[in-house]
Formats: C-alpha cells, structure tokens, sequence
C-alpha cells in the first residue's frame, strides 16, 4: 500500500510540474525501443510507465480528468518539462518507426488535446525556428523604418533646395 501512495504522490507531482504530459501505447515495444524513445525526449521530457489505475488517482488528484477514459491497455506519459512540440515531434517520428507505438491524447498548458491536436503541435516549428523568425521579421521592419527616418531629412533638404531656386528665379 505505501509503494503505491509513494508511486501516486510522484506520479502527482510530474503532473503538476510538467508543461505538458502526452499520453501513448506501447503494446508491443521491447525494453530496448522503449530506452531509444526515452533517450530520444529525454532532453525535454521523461517516460513513464505506471498502472492506469494509480495513474488516473494521481492525474485527477493534480485536477487532470482529460485520460480517464483513454487510460486503458498499456500505457505511458512522456512528462514535458522543456520543449513540448519537440516531444511531440519526437513521438510522432518515433511512431513511424515504431508503428507499435501510438499516442492517445495530451494535456497541454491546461487544456486536453486529442492525439490529431498532438499531432498538430508535432506539425509545428521548434521554439528556435519560430524565434528567429520573428527576429527576421523584426529586424526587417527596423531596416525598413531607419531608412524611412533616414530618407525624411533627404527629402526635406531637396524640398527647401527646391523652393531657394524657385525664390531665387
């Protein structure tokens, strides 16, 4: 009985502590696929694998109702702490290898998601793409607006260069 409180309380506390949790299948996997999944996310996320019923205690204790109805056969979350559509990405390729592997459903930044949402979120550029993108695009309009400041004074100068000679005829 205190092995299983102590399995609740962990599992509890990853719910509460992770960005993100996706839930997966892997009826199926051998021991070493599963440690090739596992080093794969282990940089943003990590497996685990635990009873659904202990697991559905601790996901409704952290106030997470979203896997009651999908933990059933054998299941495993992949707690995120780093970079969620890395792990999604990371599944979904794993998945394709590993067509045993299947991802359920997800809960993310208090919300459910279903496994095409999941999907969706792999579909996704990584953080560092999307924030160089917007460096891109940001540093373009700085471009654009210091030759704008700069092309003001230009025209102001013909236009005062203009109306001389016209005073001056």
């Amino acid at each position: 009985m205190a092995t299983k409180d102590a399995t609740v309380a962990d599992l509890q506390q990853k719910f509460e502590e992770s960005s993100a949790v996706l839930l997966t299948e892997y009826r199926g996997l051998t021991v070493a696929e599963l440690r090739e999944l596992r080093n794969s996310i282990r940089e943003h996320a990590t497996y685990a694998v635990a009873k659904n019923t202990l697991t559905k205690i601790a996901a409704n204790n952290a106030g997470i109702t979203v896997f009651d109805d999908e933990l059933t056969g054998p299941s495993a979350l992949a707690f995120v702490h780093g970079d969620t559509v890395a792990v999604a990405k990371s599944l979904r390729d794993f998945a394709k290898a590993h067509p045993l592997l299947v991802v359920k459903a997800g809960y993310f930044d208090g919300k459910p998601l279903t496994a095409a949402e999941v999907g969706k979120l792999a579909d996704l550029e990584s953080r560092e793409v999307l924030l160089a993108k917007a460096a891109g695009v940001m540093q373009a309009s700085l471009v654009g607006a210091a030759q704008l400041f700069n092309a003001l004074p230009a025209k102001v100068a013909r236009g005062l260069g203009a109306l001389q000679e016209k005073q001056d005829a």
